[in-house]
């Protein structure tokens, strides 16, 4: 009987992988040579892309092929993508996480950066030290690897550092001074805030509270051992609902989906003597997760939420088919002209499956940063 449950169960996954290799085709049989077409044959979530100069790019992210742990894919062009297999494990030799906990341990948002001639995989999971028994007890790893492919073992047998809440979506930005910055969300987990909305949804008989994650920036020790000094509050939802952010980034609680407003997945880069800071707001694995993006003239702020948020989100009201855009990394084409968003979201076919997406993104003469997506329909190729 147990033979018979696993070769059924082998089977389930095979016929889950077959359908989710034809819904992602579905959108990319017809398009017409020297174009590509959202979404791509990848699907997991939270897409980082590391471009290795004179090599090729390399994609990591949440799920998809990986069992405690985060797989790669390489391209050569950012739209075909070669599945590298499972390049982090649970298991390897300093390992810090538990990988009986929620989740599965909870290995999520990957990013890999190099440095020096080795890659560095920032990452998040559940704490193995965890004497309140928390359910979410998240922190920040790092591991390195000699290869983008792996094997990446973990630098220390510990989490980079404990802020003494739960934390995700670890973002790095190595500045021009040659310091370096972590970026980081606090977990809504037991963290109740105060503010219009949630007195709102209190009134209405929806939610007692409403939790809230917020982002935190701190410089990093040279060998990632550790902080300098105390995290900063660089970003949170907004208390007044009079605040013009404040529509788009409570609609996780107005549409009474759930009590909760996030502020993570962000992703910093400087240009022009601006450092721009990306984020995802709302529930992510909701229809109305969507990016918005803040602006500062030091790398820990203060930073300034943008007058055109959000600058990515949910088509369907215009006729589209994707929902659920989010928690974004961006790149650049081979030649390095043209900027690009890589982000996951859903459409009418793939469901609930998060899927990868690239749309190109610019900042204007003026800073504006601005996403031409979500798509759905042939795009050129990035340029060579």
């Amino acid at each position: 009987m147990k033979k018979l449950i696993n070769t059924l169960a082998g089977l389930s996954l095979l016929l889950t992988a077959l359908q989710t290799s034809t819904s992602c085709a579905q959108t990319t049989a017809t398009a017409p040579a020297n174009t590509y077409q959202n979404p791509l044959q990848v699907a997991f979530g939270d897409p980082y892309v590391l471009h290795v100069k004179g090599d090729k790019y390399y994609m990591y992210g949440t799920g998809g092929t990986a069992s405690k742990g985060y797989g790669a894919y390489s391209s050569a062009d950012l739209v075909h993508w070669k599945n590298e297999g499972q390049v982090y494990f649970a298991s390897n030799t300093n390992g810090w996480s538990d990988s009986t906990a929620a989740w599965d341990g909870a290995y999520w948002a990957p990013e890999v950066y190099e440095r020096n001639g080795k890659f560095y995989m920032f990452y998040s999971a559940q704490w193995k030290e965890n004497p309140a028994k928390d359910e979410e007890n998240f922190r920040i790893g790092v591991a390195v690897a000699d290869k983008p492919t792996g094997p990446f073992i973990d630098l220390y047998k510990r989490p980079v550092f404990d802020p003494g809440y739960p934390v995700i979506d670890a973002n790095v930005l190595f500045d021009d001074n040659g310091k370096a910055y972590l970026y980081y969300s606090r977990c809504c987990y037991k963290h109740p805030v105060q503010s219009e909305v949630a007195e709102w949804a209190k009134k209405q008989g929806w939610f007692q509270e409403v939790e809230e994650s917020w982002v935190y920036g701190v410089e990093l020790k040279p060998d990632f051992s550790g902080v300098i000094g105390e995290p900063v509050l660089l970003l949170r939802p907004p208390v007044k609902m009079s605040d013009k952010q404040a529509a788009w980034e409570s609609r996780s609680v107005t549409s009474r989906e759930v009590n909760r407003r996030w502020t993570e997945g962000s992703v910093a880069f400087k240009k022009d003597n601006t450092y721009y800071m990306m984020y995802s707001a709302n529930y992510f694995g909701g229809k109305n997760y969507a990016v918005g993006y803040a602006t500062a003239k030091s790398p820990l702020g203060p930073f300034k939420k943008a007058a055109n948020n959000p600058v990515l989100q949910k088509n369907v009201e215009k006729g589209g088919v994707v929902t659920g855009t989010g928690h974004n990394s961006i790149t650049y084409s081979p030649d390095g002209k043209e900027m690009f968003c890589v982000y996951h979201g859903r459409t009418s076919s793939t469901g609930d499956q998060r899927v990868v997406f690239i749309d190109r993104m610019k900042i204007t003469d003026k800073g504006t940063l601005v996403v031409q997506g979500p798509t759905t329909t042939p795009q050129p190729l990035p340029a060579r």
